[in-house]
């Protein structure tokens, strides 16, 4: 048989079908995808996918959570650990709706997931039949994409779809609903086929090497340049190629808090964190740079404060994959369309080899003044409650910065991110664009399951704690090693520092009361310790981070103290407070 009667034969031949279920081929394609690890919640109208997982144990490690919240921020945390897709499974109705907060935290911070819900048979559709609700009307403001299916013979090809748009181009979360007629349904499987391409869908724009030639040419007669890296960065697995950008060009660089990582938070080029609670030099040097490079961030409000006196006397460079990003909050005069990865080393290329000793000390008096102002009393205070800053350097120095910390939201959040050190990539996990209070235990959750071999530490505040504690019992279950630090201010603390600056001190329903925290642990199984001395912390930091298993640490902070420095909503970065 010649070459090409052979390829014709096998042209001809017929493919191999099994008769499967909707449900079995669902499982079968997570597999396909490369998923380990599901987190979700069964419930009536999922029931037949959980009913086929029964048979696949070996295969899919499947996280019982204690609430569909839960179970989105933990896929959150694992996928932002791992840098795969987090899957997550829950029934319709309630089960679905619980998913809206995680999915639009996923959304704005461009975080790939998988969601599948159960759906009522398809024949009910549109009668309020029990534990229906209109899911994809629901989501859609809140996922990158979603789809109802109703047929199984659909399931493959939709569940490939989804894969490639929640990680390809800029992440983000995808839901499939699936009735329980489709999960039921026997049909002819001819097995799992990735989706490499969707026609009208291009997650790459086309990269125009003229605008990397304007970006080369006014930073090479830049005089102050200065760059803005985020999460893109790490989205697109582009750390070496910014990092060689970086040292090349010879220009400071400053982080938004989700961009934190790309670069060691000690490498010599990096000046600090961006935005409203950010170092103090990176926020008014915003206002005097000359050309501003931004790679991978969106220009949040959290970071420019008033657009109309942010960086007006700069030529701006915006690199990112997204364009839609572009010219959005911040007019850029190039726009470098693409991804970084990518872009990056074109850009590198043509930049000339430079420093800016001058430029950099301007950075290096400021973090002088922010350190004998603010960070000096924080770090080492002498006298009174411990800070939350002194909490986390501690932590700092046993973990030497390579620990991955997962915050959840509010002061401890902003002096984590202020004072913790990132040494690694994919290491500083947070809610950053919706701020989500109570993501920190879930997605902690999550994070040890995307990076066992690292140490997670959750670091939350007493009021974010209470709102997903529940999740105790999915650490109690599934065993996994979490290190908890609860900073106890005895008050939701961002709103009550707002309250008092801002509001004349009228403290309006901020004071909280907690249940004893190490009780409520040790009642999950959880070992714990509460201090309230600045004798105790480090002692009982090391008790944590070297006990076999998940450990609960309570610390008492100072109930009314202030996050520094602090742009005030409404002010220009160059109008950030130290005190």
């Amino acid at each position: 048989m010649t070459t090409a009667q052979a390829e014709a034969s096998t042209l001809t031949e017929p493919k191999t079908t099994t008769t499967v279920t909707g449900s079995v081929a669902l499982l079968e394609g997570l597999i396909a995808e490369g998923t380990d690890t599901i987190f979700g919640y069964p419930g009536g109208a999922i029931m037949p996918i959980y009913d086929a997982l029964y048979d696949y144990k070996e295969k899919l490690n499947h996280i019982l959570v204690r609430h569909e919240q839960g179970g989105i921020h933990a896929g959150q945390g694992y996928a932002r650990s791992s840098g795969k897709v987090g899957v997550v499974f829950a029934t319709s109705g309630p089960g679905a709706t619980n998913l809206v907060t995680g999915l639009a935290d996923a959304q704005i911070d461009s975080t790939p997931l998988v969601c599948i819900t159960g759906q009522v048979f398809a024949h009910l559709l549109g009668t309020d039949a029990f534990q229906e609700t209109d899911v994809i009307n629901i989501t859609t403001p809140v996922t990158k994409w979603n789809y109802q299916v109703t047929d199984a013979t659909e399931i493959p090809a939709v569940l490939a779809k989804a894969f490639y748009i929640a990680r390809s181009g800029r992440p983000g979360p995808v839901l499939i609903d699936i009735t329980k007629n489709a999960q039921l349904q026997l049909f002819e499987y001819e097995g799992y086929v990735p989706c490499e391409h969707i026609r009208s869908y291009r997650p790459k724009p086309i990269i125009r090497k003229e605008y990397i030639e304007q970006a080369a040419a006014l930073i090479n007669t830049a005089k102050k340049p200065f760059i803005l890296f985020g999460q893109g960065v790490l989205l697109g697995e582009a750390e070496q190629e910014f990092k060689a950008f970086v040292e090349k060009s010879g220009i400071p660089a400053a982080w938004t808090i989700l961009g934190a990582g790309a670069i060691p938070t000690d490498h010599p080029l990096n000046v600090g964190m961006l935005g409203m609670h950010g170092n103090y030099g990176p926020n008014v040097q915003t206002n005097s740079c000359d050309v501003l490079i931004a790679v991978g961030m969106r220009f949040d409000d959290r970071v420019t404060g008033r657009l109309d006196k942010y960086a007006k006397q700069a030529k701006v460079i915006h690199l990112d994959i997204d364009p839609a990003e572009i010219d959005k909050n911040v007019k850029a005069d190039v726009p470098v369309w693409g991804d970084c990865k990518e872009t990056l080393p074109l850009l590198t290329a043509l930049v000339e080899e430079k420093t800016y000793p001058e430029w950099l000390a301007e950075f290096r008096a400021f973090d002088k003044e922010e350190h004998d102002t603010v960070i000096q009393k924080e770090l080492n205070p002498e006298t009174g409650e411990m800070t939350m800053g002194e909490v986390v350097n501690k932590l700092n120095e046993l973990t030497h910065g390579n620990a991955i910390i997962v915050t959840d939201v509010g002061q401890h959040q902003m002096v984590a991110c202020r004072y913790a050190k990132f040494n690694n990539t994919r290491s500083n996990i947070t809610s950053g664009g919706l701020g989500t209070m109570g993501f920190g235990l879930p997605a902690a959750i999550g994070a040890k399951f995307g990076a066992q071999d690292k140490t997670v530490v959750a670091i939350i505040g007493d009021g974010g704690f209470q709102m997903t504690l529940q999740e105790l019992g999915t650490i109690m279950q599934s065993g996994i090693d979490v290190k908890i630090m609860i900073l106890n201010n005895r008050f939701l603390g961002m709103v009550r520092q707002w309250q008092q600056l801002f509001h004349e001190k009228r403290y309006s329903f901020v004071d909280i009361t907690s249940p004893d925290f190490v009780k409520l642990a040790e009642s999950y199984y959880i070992a714990g310790k509460k201090i309230s001395e600045r004798e105790e912390l480090v002692s009982a930091l090391e008790e944590m981070l070297n006990h076999n298993g998940s450990y609960l640490l309570e610390v008492m902070v100072a109930k009314e103290h202030n996050v520094f420095p602090m742009v005030p909503q409404g002010s220009s970065v160059s109008e950030i407070r130290l005190k």
